[in-house]
């Protein structure tokens, strides 16, 4: 019945295209199998209405030139194949998987395969093998040539990987030998340790038997296997446990939005063909339709019915199968429509009545029709040109009240290099946090505010943390700003006790005040980052930090002029000395600050700090933090301080030599060396830690960093105030 809605889809969309086959009408004839082990749909396609009712100013003329859609499979596709050879029409197109078989030209001349091949299958499937390191695995197979085909492709895989099979299940296609054998399938799979499976073969075989019949007696595995299978996770068909853990490998296309609301609102009562939810429906129980449901159907409207159908079993984006009628219907409608321009180009508009009954030229132009389908996706008809496919990887996602959804977790491409061909996203798989075992027990991935407990079988909730006061190493980076604080703020006091002593004098006292209050505040703008973070102190605790470091740095950068100028000029001309006197130099601080003050606004402006949280870097705990907003401007404003520093240190690193009685270019210059030091390695350490130890490097990072200022500069200076003080005189300086 899915199959029969792709076609419904696809002929509705064609017909509404007027660049497509203007002026005609696709209509197809659905004819439904015997219900045997090889279950098949078989649809033609047919130009103009089937529909028996005259319409003024329409030709509604039949067309003989009927295409076959057979599958999905490849068993009926080859009878009916071998059958129309010999008619030579109508043209058959099959819809379902891959088949060498059916690409022999001499067999099937004229049969079309829509699927791509399937020659990295086993690859794929033993790239997610080893991404899991999953290496002890089963397999399951049809006994049919497709499935020894893919047997030995995968073992050769397996081998080149190191991957061991448990066991390989070859179930034969007839069924009175299946049920003979039955027993020891069953034994062999449970008795097994491996609990990863990879099934292949076909649908509607005594391979579903097997699985119907696991069902019935509790087997879990994680089951790897194809898109064919898809269809074996309905609620009728299985329980959640056994298709637990379920990894599909589908044939990557482009989703088809409009489908899902095609099936939700399509009404069969406007097709006068008589195409009924009670023909879908007996299809879909496998012509096992009892009398009592039939009557009990014939009380229901076909949006109850199709309602129902929806919940029970239907998957509303289109499968790979669905996705090849879907491809097929255009073929179909483009090949027409070339027909169409070549005949009305020869012959005139006069005698298009009956272009359409010459079919000799049609199989000349389905096999190089080439075309994009409305998603986007190429379709190419030539059958020496199959592309090879890439993959989908599905997974299932399972809720209470058997609530279930498929989810694209991954992707393989074989057109990537070996390393890149496989992606996967660990966060989308349904597994319990921290539980990569893969047991028996049914695994729900906890929701990110818990987290899973010793013995995986119920979720706590994840404490909140953050760098707060009380911790140990939050307490610890507090008393270090306090203490720093109080020691920058003792230095203030002595420098100012002292303000008419040479050595203060010597280096513009001025500047060393507004250092030293620069200073001061850095060690106690490292608190904002302790605590419990608020949009407010996420937002001051950057602006704060960068704001006076910068005003530290420009200082730095005006006193090291300062001397440079002051030693290496020995007769400065009247424009310098002014300069050196009336202070014009200390305007370097507030020009640099002014710039980053420029930058915090571009960054406040665009991407501002805000609170964030973290629930993975620490186990059990969801870490509250201030996220910068963006990185680039915070890497920008850091770039722009250490530029500052750079620019001191060389200036200092020149005058390192000038007489030295009272020269602090020595100090400025080691100053500015363990300043850049700190912040280059807070670079390096910030990118590898998290949560709230990333806050603490930080931290770290300005008080080291301060600290070295506060020590290189100023404590030389106090060492000689309090402790020589008669260095620290004029008449010893005069003396010198």
């Amino acid at each position: 019945y899915e199959f029969v809605l792709a076609m419904l889809f696809a002929i509705e969309e064609i017909n509404r295209n007027p660049d497509l086959l203007p002026n005609v009408t696709l209509s197809f004839t659905l004819f439904g199998a015997h219900c045997d082990s090889t279950t098949t749909e078989v649809n033609s396609l047919n130009l103009f209405s089937k529909y028996e009712l005259i319409n003024p100013n329409y030709i509604c003329a039949m067309s003989s030139c009927d295409v076959i859609l057979t599958g999905p499979s490849w068993t009926a596709s080859t009878k009916i194949g071998t059958l129309l050879c010999y008619l030579h029409s109508p043209k058959p197109i099959t819809y379902g998987p891959f088949h060498p078989i059916l690409s022999d030209y001499d067999r099937f001349p004229h049969l079309y395969q829509m699927a791509p091949r399937d020659t990295y299958l086993p690859l794929a499937m033993v790239s997610l093998l080893l991404h899991f390191k999953w290496t002890w695995v089963g397999l399951v197979i049809t006994d049919d040539d497709q499935g020894v085909q893919f047997f030995s492709n995968l073992r050769q895989e397996m081998h080149r990987n190191e991957i061991c099979l448990a066991f390989v299940n070859v179930i034969p296609v007839n069924m009175q030998v299946y049920i003979m054998r039955a027993e020891t399938y069953y034994n062999q799979i449970v008795t097994s340790s491996a609990k990863v499976v990879i099934i292949y073969g076909e649908k509607n075989s005594t391979l579903e038997v097997s699985f119907r019949r696991w069902e019935c007696l509790g087997t879990q595995r994680i089951w790897v296997t194809t898109s064919k299978w898809n269809t074996l996770t309905r609620k009728r068909d299985f329980n959640l446990d056994l298709y637990l853990n379920t990894f599909i490998f589908s044939h990557h296309h482009h989703e088809i939005s409009s489908f899902k609301n095609f099936i939700q609102t399509v009404n069969f009562s406007t097709y006068p063909n008589g195409i009924t939810l009670k023909q879908l429906s007996w299809m879909y129980f496998n012509c096992s339709t009892s009398i009592s449901y039939c009557k009990t159907m014939n009380n229901c409207s076909s949006n109850t019915i199709l309602e129902w159908l929806l919940q029970h079993s239907f998957d509303m984006s289109m499968n790979d199968d669905c996705y090849n009628i879907y491809n097929a219907a255009y073929a179909v409608a483009h090949a027409f429509h070339e027909k169409l321009i070549q005949q009305v180009d020869i012959r005139g508009m006069e005698k298009q009545t009956h272009l359409m009954h010459e079919c000799s030229q049609l199989h000349a132009i389905m096999k190089s029709i080439q075309f994009t389908n409305p998603i986007g996706d190429p379709v190419n008809m030539n059958q020496r040109e199959k592309i090879d496919a890439m993959y989908d990887i599905l997974n299932f996602w399972n809720f209470p009240q058997s609530l279930r959804i498929k989810v694209k977790i991954g992707e393989f491409s074989p057109y990537f290099t070996h390393d890149q061909q496989l992606y996967v996203s660990k966060e989308m798989i349904e597994w319990a946090t921290g539980n990569r075992q893969v047991g028996m027990d049914q695994c729900v991935k906890c929701p990110d505010e818990q987290y899973a407990n010793k013995e995986h079988n119920c979720c706590l909730p994840k404490a909140v943390t953050f760098l707060a006061y009380e911790d140990s190493l939050g307490m610890s980076l507090a008393c270090m700003a306090l203490g720093f604080s109080a020691l920058t703020t003792l230095v203030l006091g002595i420098f100012l006790k002292h303000q008419d002593t040479p050595i203060v004098k010597a280096n513009n006292r001025t500047l060393s005040y507004i250092l030293l209050i620069s200073l001061l505040f850095c060690f106690l703008c490292s608190l904002l980052f302790i605590g419990h973070p608020n949009l407010v102190t996420c937002i001051l605790q950057q602006t704060t930090f960068v704001v006076l470091f910068t005003m530290a740095v420009s200082t730095v950068l005006a006193k090291t002029i300062t001397v440079l100028l002051a030693f290496k000029i020995t007769a400065p001309g009247k424009r310098m000395r002014w300069m050196l006197v009336s202070g014009t130099l200390n305007f370097i601080i507030p020009i640099c600050t002014l710039i980053q003050l420029f930058f915090c606004g571009i960054w406040l402006g665009t991407s501002p700090p805000f609170v964030d949280t973290d629930a993975y870097s620490e186990h059990g705990h969801i870490i509250i933090m201030c996220n910068k907003g963006s990185v680039t401007v915070f890497y920008c404003v850091l770039g722009y301080i250490t530029s500052l520093a750079l620019v001191s240190f060389t200036v200092a690193f020149l005058a390192r030599k000038l007489p030295d009685t009272f020269n602090e270019a020595k100090f400025l210059t080691f100053s500015m060396l363990v300043f850049c030091s700190v912040w280059v390695t807070f670079l390096l350490v910030y990118q590898s830690t998290r949560g709230k130890f990333m806050v603490a490097v930080e931290v770290f990072s300005i008080l080291a960093s301060s600290a070295g200022l506060l020590g290189c500069i100023f404590v030389p200076k106090c060492y000689i105030i309090l402790f020589r003080p008669s260095v620290n005189s004029l008449q010893m300086f005069k003396n010198k």
